[in-house]
């Protein structure tokens, strides 16, 4: 007779919510597939916004002042930023102008320069170098200059799709930058709207201050390159450097506005013109911008910044790199002001205290018989206790 228990069941039926549950596993993956598409492809448009909106803050404080005056706030956005497409319009003609000049007479003077050179190599290392050795070893024996020709005309076409895009990029910041300026109280209250009334005062005490830093920064900029633009252009002018007013205002634009490498990297277009006339005054220049830079460290912009954006160099050094790292040249240029705007915030609500008058602070004599007062007291202190 067969036994009344069934066989058991080799496999075990599936339970009836793992089918949902891979079907919600794909859906979810799905999701983050596409939202993680979507962040890059709108990446592009968040940084142009977020440019927008530095800049807007940077005019808001001159259209303020206009429309504080009766001038429609409309119409004063257009004059603001007229003046400020005119003068960038103008610094990018002069710095054309300039780039042009000086590789025309680098070209032109570049044989001289090269027999020169040749001819203080031979004196000094006893050799009897000849430009036509040089010549042929350049175009002949190497293919440098080749495949630098090679790769300038494969790269044609991606370097005009660069300049167009980056001007459409440009124009629609300007274009967001306008609007934003024109429509800042409009704005300001759609954003209050979505706030309950007890945070709207931070809200908007946040955006005040993001608009002083932001228009402090500029303005402190802004004052710093007339300054050095002057100082730079009366010293080149004074050695016979030709467009010396053109290259005062590019290394005042230039070392004013560019972080931390601004300075050396504005002093090169001055050096190369001065090479190609008197190389002695390339030298000059030299010690003219390190002395200059010297003194715009440790005595204009501590003065200008210090109504203005006040940040410790190593902080603002620090921000440039870390902006610099996470959006490029835009991050760089926007790290100060932001920085100075978090800092201007955490500083109203962070609690600091009153720090007593200690000799170790200022490490200038006295620590030691601190030290031992310190030591005194904490042993007469273990005394009592017992």
């Amino acid at each position: 007779m067969a036994a009344d228990n069934p066989e058991p069941t080799l496999r075990a039926a599936m339970p009836a919510w793992l089918p949902r549950a891979m079907v919600l596993a794909l859906a979810l993956l799905g999701l983050f597939e596409l939202a993680n598409w979507a962040a890059h492809q709108l990446i592009g448009i968040a940084i142009m916004m977020t440019v927008s909106f530095f800049v807007s803050l940077a005019m808001e404080p001159a259209v303020d002042g206009m429309a504080g005056r009766g001038v429609n706030r409309g119409l004063a956005t257009a004059v603001v930023f007229i003046i400020v497409f005119a003068c960038a319009a103008g610094f990018v003609a002069t710095l054309g102008v300039l780039m042009v000049e000086t590789v025309a007479n680098v070209v032109s003077e570049l044989p001289r320069l090269l027999d020169e050179l040749l001819n203080w190599v031979n004196r000094v290392f006893h050799q009897s170098f000849t430009l036509d050795q040089l010549r042929d070893r350049l175009f002949k024996d190497s293919n440098v200059i080749s495949s630098w020709a090679e790769r300038a005309a494969n790269n044609v076409w991606g370097l005009s799709s660069t300049v167009l895009g980056g001007l459409a990029r440009l124009l629609t910041i300007a274009l967001f930058s306008v609007y934003m300026t024109a429509d800042g109280p409009k704005l300001r209250r759609t954003v209050c709207s979505l706030l309950p009334p007890a945070k709207q005062g931070a809200v908007l005490h946040a955006w005040d201050l993001a608009i002083d830093k932001t228009g402090g920064y500029l303005y402190s900029r802004a004052l710093l390159a007339v300054i050095s633009a002057v100082a730079h252009g009366a010293f080149l002018a004074l050695l016979g450097i030709p467009n010396a007013v053109a290259l005062g205002i590019w290394f005042g634009v230039v070392a004013s506005f560019v972080p931390t490498i601004g300075t050396y990297l504005a002093g090169v277009l001055p050096i190369l013109v001065a090479l190609t006339i008197k190389p002695l005054d390339a030298v000059w220049i030299i010690l003219f911008v390190v002395v200059y830079q010297w003194i715009q460290d440790y005595v204009l912009q501590p003065r200008i910044t210090a109504k203005t954006v006040d940040v410790n160099p190593a902080i603002a050094l620090l921000s440039v790199i870390v902006g610099g790292a996470l959006l490029g040249a835009v991050g760089a240029l926007l790290a100060i002001p932001a920085t100075a705007t978090l800092q201007a915030f955490l500083g109203e609500y962070v609690k600091r205290y009153e720090v007593s008058e200690d000799p170790r602070i200022e490490r200038r004599g006295g620590v030691h018989k601190q030290r031992k007062a310190d030591r005194a007291a904490a042993q007469q202190a273990a005394e009592s206790d017992e």
